[in-house]
């Protein structure tokens, strides 16, 4: 009960996780976006961008969607996530840039669909493990 009065609950955490997601899809899109004018690898692009959005969605999501207090091993646990996380979005990012039929919008297209799949991954782990108040794990339901 704690946590949900001082968070706002899953719906307050999920709408704060909507916005910080946005911040870092618009980091990591940008990112992305320069890196391939700049010729890079498309698989190079997409990991630095990934990079760039997860460091400024870590500070954001810590601070202000789930609003909890820092610590290592709330970064280790962060960090072993995205870790995962990271090639599980660049193997979908590959798997769609291998299966859509060629044209202009196949790399902005396989970008979001994984990052959308990343989106999704990360919210439920991130709310059920590393963010998660462990000061205040009850068992009221409501």
């Amino acid at each position: 009960m704690a946590t949900q009065a001082r968070s706002g609950g899953v719906l307050g955490q999920a709408g704060r996780f909507v916005v910080v997601g946005v911040i870092g899809a618009l980091i990591d899109s940008g990112v992305y976006a320069l890196a391939l004018h700049l010729d890079v690898w498309v698989h190079a692009a997409r990991a630095l961008s990934f990079v760039c959005g997860t460091i400024a969605a870590y500070a954001l999501n810590r601070r202000w969607a789930f609003r909890v207090s820092g610590g290592a091993r709330r970064a280790t646990s962060y960090a072993a996530l995205y870790g995962v996380m990271f090639f599980v979005i660049l193997g979908a990012n590959a798997l769609a840039l291998a299966v859509l039929p060629a044209g202009w919008w196949a790399v902005p297209l396989a970008w979001v669909l994984s990052q959308g799949l990343g989106t999704t991954c990360n919210f439920v782990m991130l709310r059920l493990v590393v963010f998660r108040d462990r000061r205040s794990v009850t068992a009221d339901p409501s």
